[in-house]
Order: C-alpha cells, then sequence, then structure tokens
C-alpha cells in the first residue's frame, strides 16, 4: 500500500513539475517545415502587396482619411488566427512567435497555422456553408460530414482552387465515395419523391457560391431594379443541371432529358436551352452540360469567379467583405466608373495567375496595410475610417470564434489535433452545446449583427465559461497561473496573454496586484485568478476582433 501511496504521489509531484515547466520555461522554437522566408522578401511576391498599398492609399487621400498605424504583431497574429482557425493564439504560440525576427513573424504564424489540421477544417467549415448551406440535408443520400472533411483535405494539401470548384460542379459517382457530389445531393429535398437534384437551387448555389452573384433574384421575374439580369439567364443556367441524376450508381448524367419551365406571363413551358448571362465566348462545347459549366465557371478569363472567392476569403480572415454582402458582386464593378474596391481586382489577377493559390492568396492579405492596420489611433476613427479599410473594422466575434476563443484561453498550450483526446472530447461537446444557446447565424455570418442579452448572459453566467474558469490545473490555465506564477505580475501578465493576447498596461497590472494583494485572506489565490480570468473572458475586448 505504501509503495503504491509513494508512487501515485511521485507521479503527482511529475505531473505538476511539467505543468509548471510549460507555464514557466520558454519553448525551444518550432521548426515549420514550409517556411521559406526568403519567398517573401521576393520583388514578385512585395510587388503585388505594394499594388495593393498603392490602391488603398490613394483612396485614403481622395477620402481624406488618416489611416491608422500599423497594429502590433501580436494583434495580427490574433487576427489571423480567429480568422483561420476561428480560435485566438494560445501563449504557447504566442512565445514561439516572439521568438521569430520581427520581419518574419506574420509569415512564419501563417506557415504554421497552414501545417495546422485546424485551419483547413476551419476554412471548410466556412466555404461549406456557402456551397451546401448549414442544414443537414437529405439523410440517405447526403453526407455533410463527409464533404467537410474532403473539402478540409483539398485546402490542407492546398489544392488549386479551381480544380476543387470543377469537381463540386461536374463529379459523378457515390456520395460517400465521391464526397464532392455532396454539393449535388445536397439540393435534393427531404420530403418522398424529391430524391433527385433541384437544377434551380444547384443554379442558385453556383452562381452566389463560385461567381459571388445573386442571380436567384432573377428565378420568378426579369430584373426590374435597374439591372439587365433577365429570367431566362437564371433558367438557362439551371438547365446545365437538367440532366444530373441520382441513380443506383450515384450521381450520373442524362444527356438526353430536357429543362421545361414556363416563364412569367408565358402561356406554357418551354424547353429551356443551357446558356451562361456572360463571357458566353468562353463556354466550351465539348464534355457533359455540368462539365461545361464547370470549365467556364473556373475559366482564368471569367473574373467573377475569383473575384467571388477573394472577397470570401477577405471576409473570414477580417470577418468583412470588400463587398458586401459576399456574394453580391455587380458583374460590371461597384462604382459608377465600372471598378470594384481597392484591391478586389489585383488579388483576383494575381489568384489567377498563381493557378489559384489559397494559401498564397492569404498570405498576401495578411501583408497587406489594410489588413494590419491598427483599429485605433491618436486621431478620431470614423465610420468612413472602417469603411475605406484606413483602419482595421472591429467586428463581433462569431459564435464558433468566441466559444474556440474560450476554450482555447483554458489551455496554455494550443489546443490542436495532437492534443489528449480527452481535451479534444471535451472541447467537442462544449463547442456544440455553447453554439447552440448562443445562436449560430447560418449562411449569413458576415452580416453585421449586434449582441443579446441572453449572449451576455450565457457568458456571464453559463456553464462554459464556468468551468473553464474554475479551479482545475488539470484542464484550466487560471488555475495553473496561480499555482505556478513565481510573481502577481508574471501572474497578470500570462492571463492577459492568454486570454487577449497582449500585455496588460501599466494601470492594468497595478490594478490587479491590488486587488491580489488586497484580497480577504479567506478567499484562495485560485479563485481570486478564477474571478481574474473570468472578467477578462467578459470584458468587451475579448469578444470582438479588432
Amino acid at each position: 500500500m505504501w509503495f503504491r501511496n509513494i508512487l501515485f504521489l511521485g507521479i503527482c509531484g511529475l505531473l505538476l513539475s511539467t505543468v509548471a515547466a510549460s507555464l514557466l520555461i520558454p519553448e525551444m522554437p518550432l521548426q515549420v517545415s514550409g517556411h521559406n522566408p526568403v519567398a517573401f522578401q521576393q520583388p514578385e511576391f512585395r510587388g503585388i502587396v505594394e499594388k495593393i498599398d498603392a490602391q488603398f492609399q490613394t483612396t485614403w487621400e481622395d477620402e481624406k482619411l488618416e489611416p491608422a498605424p500599423i497594429a502590433d504583431d501580436l494583434q495580427i497574429a490574433r487576427r489571423l488566427s480567429l480568422g483561420l482557425t476561428g480560435k485566438i493564439p494560445s501563449v504557447e504560440d504566442i512565445r514561439l512567435i516572439e521568438k521569430q525576427p520581427e520581419s518574419q513573424r506574420i509569415q512564419w504564424w501563417i506557415s504554421k497555422l497552414f501545417e495546422d489540421r485546424r485551419y483547413a477544417d476551419f476554412v471548410a467549415e466556412r466555404l461549406a456553408r456557402a456551397y451546401v448551406g448549414t442544414e443537414n440535408g437529405p439523410f440517405l443520400v447526403y453526407r455533410g460530414r463527409r464533404f467537410k472533411l474532403w473539402l478540409s483535405d483539398q485546402l490542407y494539401d492546398n489544392r488549386p482552387y479551381d480544380e476543387l470548384v470543377q469537381d463540386l460542379i461536374a463529379e459523378r459517382g457515390i456520395w460517400t465515395d465521391e464526397p464532392a457530389v455532396n454539393f449535388i445531393t445536397a439540393s435534393m429535398g427531404k420530403e418522398e419523391g424529391e430524391n433527385q437534384p433541384d437544377p434551380v437551387k444547384l443554379a442558385a448555389r453556383v452562381t452566389r457560391a463560385f461567381l459571388g452573384t445573386r442571380m436567384d433574384c432573377v428565378e420568378c421575374h426579369d430584373d426590374n431594379l435597374g439591372g439587365d439580369l433577365l429570367q431566362s439567364d437564371f433558367h438557362e443556367m439551371a438547365s446545365f443541371f437538367r440532366g444530373t441524376e441520382n441513380s443506383f450508381t450515384g450521381i450520373t448524367d442524362n444527356q438526353k432529358k430536357d429543362y421545361n419551365y414556363k416563364y412569367l406571363y408565358a402561356e406554357e413551358e418551354v424547353v429551356v436551352p443551357s446558356m451562361v448571362p456572360f463571357n458566353k465566348e468562353l463556354l466550351q462545347e465539348q464534355g457533359t452540360e455540368r462539365e461545361r459549366l464547370a470549365n467556364w465557371v473556373t475559366h482564368p478569363e471569367n473574373r467573377p469567379f475569383a473575384r467571388a472567392i477573394v472577397n470570401r476569403i477577405w471576409a473570414i480572415m477580417t470577418s468583412r467583405p470588400l463587398v458586401e454582402p459576399v456574394d453580391s458582386i455587380p458583374i460590371d464593378g461597384t462604382y459608377e466608373d465600372g471598378t470594384f474596391p481597392p484591391g478586389l481586382d489585383l488579388l483576383a489577377d494575381d489568384f489567377i495567375e498563381h493557378d489559384f493559390d489559397v494559401q498564397r492568396l492569404i498570405r498576401v492579405i495578411a501583408e497587406t496595410t489594410a489588413f494590419q492596420t491598427d483599429s485605433q489611433a491618436d486621431h478620431e476613427i470614423t465610420a468612413a475610417h472602417e469603411q475605406h479599410w484606413a483602419a482595421f473594422p472591429v467586428t463581433r466575434l462569431r459564435p464558433e470564434q468566441v466559444v474556440g476563443s474560450v476554450i482555447q484561453s483554458a489551455s496554455l498550450q494550443a489546443l490542436d489535433t495532437d492534443s489528449h483526446i480527452i481535451a479534444k472530447l471535451m472541447a467537442f461537446g462544449q463547442q456544440q452545446d455553447f453554439i447552440k444557446r448562443y445562436g449560430d447565424s447560418g449562411e449569413d455570418e458576415f452580416a453585421i449583427q449586434g449582441g443579446t442579452i441572453p449572449q451576455r448572459l450565457l457568458m456571464m453566467n453559463g456553464k462554459l465559461v464556468k468551468e473553464r474558469t474554475s479551479n482545475n490545473p488539470l484542464f484550466n490555465a487560471a488555475s495553473r497561473i496561480a499555482m505556478f506564477s513565481p510573481d502577481d505580475e508574471t501572474a497578470i501578465e500570462t492571463a492577459f496573454l492568454a486570454t487577449l493576447t497582449r500585455r496588460p498596461t501599466t494601470e492594468e497590472t497595478a490594478y490587479f496586484i491590488n486587488r491580489l494583494e488586497n484580497a480577504d485572506e479567506s478567499v484562495s489565490r485560485t479563485d481570486q485568478f478564477e474571478d481574474i480570468y473570468w472578467s477578462l473572458l467578459n470584458c468587451t475586448e475579448f469578444a470582438w476582433n479588432h
């Protein structure tokens, strides 16, 4: 018995010493295999960034806006982490970032994120909302989870985006063996007799998700609000899916099938041919109807395709698109002179020239002055500053970012795919429950939304924050910090880094040290840090991207 007790105490001591070391002793720099700092200093890479910066600078001068200064490295790293993984960086991540040369920190952090499966999984979830929506779909013929895993694999491998989209539009087979066809099967209804792909739903998805154009607004009538789209334009797009069928071999193409539709004010149905609404010269003759459409959508000269993903990736990274709404980019330009917002066309050009490389697109965006500007300045920041990206626009964190950041803040190490299975299972269960209660914005996740009283109460009194700040040294950072920090100043700094990704100001440090020193003696140090952590998680700064 005594031997087992000694062994148990020894294991506990080893565990506690490991925890203490992980908190107080910096880790050795992590080598990121895919990071090549030389590449991001080359004239070719710097050139596109400088051109984009010049366009924004011209706009700021025209609008007489003094831009905010560049944000510090940790603030930019926080934006990238929230945008690409849905979580704030861990204290471990921050230490690694700060070990890099200052000129390389941002691109090194992006390289590390690209090698982290959380990036691919999170961005795949964001894109899937545009591709197949957020509904569960028809169970027998739709596998949403399988689809997202496939999409995540494509992003992790950095497959050219045009090839990925071609698969989504034109793939054939069983939805389990060929996950891309879930883009097709998601259009089927759940009711009896609705077991075939819906050309109308597919046409709407293709135009919104891949062309950034809301052609479904002319499904029932011509555009009577000054646009030149016709009802026939939409249904001629839908006709490309007329032969798409669900059979015993999965999704197939029946080239002999017609698409019939009765137009508004028409007396009878007509056979609708397949045709694209613009850039008709890019439509090829060979292939199935879906293959023809896929090749046209992704054609390098079909610029709405590149603009659409540039606008969406920008929105994913910043929570606000260059053109709003994210899937409503006018074909003929957003301004009277037929131009687009600064950066959009330059990014689209670079994206096309570099073989639809999503990771390069992310790197270029992250390097621009517009992305790196601070959200505050010594001068007044107005709505015009945010509108024109002269200051980084502050936006509320989306539900998955809130819960992901709360869970990550409770761990000093990164909660990634290498984390223990127990930690991952706990995080998954808490995340699902929190989002259900907090509210999911669905497909309109980039729309500006205000906070609600139930959301504030959930953060202040909810189960998640309580569990993630309570006295538990094995799972909660608040307890570890209280137990193993050498002094109050180090403890407070670590708490700020873990929650707000910054160090406290002199005034903040003095305030919390005073609270600790003058706390009731009956309140333990761990309970005091539970209160400090709770207050940091519930402050306004934590809940916003800035």
